[in-house]
């Protein structure tokens, strides 16, 4: 049986309830733009499929905003976006649908994320394209999608930064200089630089005398 609004109210969050005769509570809740473009004024007239049509497009409108407004405090891939919109209590329909009008209108970019995320990463973390690469694949980034952001990383920027992080771990470890130069080797390792990487920044730290031997385990 189609329904006929009697009357539209703002709430205190910005959407607008819409009420209609013969129910005490609202049928619909929905954002401005939703309101104007379904003319959802006094006396309009809702049968089953177009009521069943505005919650849906109200729905995916509404979580298109909680996950841009995400979006907006820092760069997420779509896998976490979609994990968020599920805790919040989206429909998985629902939430794709937002994520891939976000990604239509370049708000959501999994590939731009990447090569920002492994840029930074190894600029500013110390953390070289084995552990960038899990750290992303982990974030919800597909396997080729990291690949080629770790492929665009300049190799002297993560040389730099290996030997950088080297120098200043050297000074801490403890030990006779052989424990010390298979210790840092190690630390390198688990930062993720690869072998050529680990052994020209153990030596810049520890010298050319460094025991090849300890630093062999760690090849590319």
């Amino acid at each position: 049986m189609p329904l006929k609004v009697r009357a539209v109210e703002r709430d205190a969050s910005g959407r607008y309830l819409v009420y209609c005769e013969g129910e005490d509570e609202p049928v619909l809740a929905v954002r401005e733009d939703v309101l104007i473009r379904h003319r959802l004024l006094k006396g309009a007239v809702l049968d089953a499929e177009r009521l069943a049509d505005i919650r849906r497009e109200a729905d995916e409108d509404e979580a298109r905003r909680t996950a841009l407004a995400i979006l907006g405090r820092g760069g997420r891939t779509r896998r976490e976006l979609e994990l968020y919109l599920k805790r919040r209590g989206f429909a998985e329909p629902v939430s794709r649908a937002a994520l891939d009008a976000l990604e239509r209108d370049g708000w959501l970019d999994d590939g731009r994320f990447a090569a920002e995320f492994a840029r930074r990463r190894a600029e500013n973390h110390y953390k070289g394209r084995n552990l960038i690469r899990s750290e992303l694949i982990r974030r919800g980034v597909s396997r080729k999608t990291a690949d080629e952001a770790i492929g665009g990383l300049d190799p002297e920027t993560e040389r730099r930064a290996a030997i950088e992080a080297a120098l200043r771990k050297w000074p801490a470890l403890k030990g006779e200089r052989r424990d010390r130069v298979r210790k840092l080797a190690q630390y390198l390792f688990r930062r993720g630089y690869a072998g050529g990487v680990v052994r020209e920044a153990v030596r810049a730290a520890a010298g050319d005398g460094a025991d090849a031997e300890d630093v062999l385990p760690f090849e590319d």
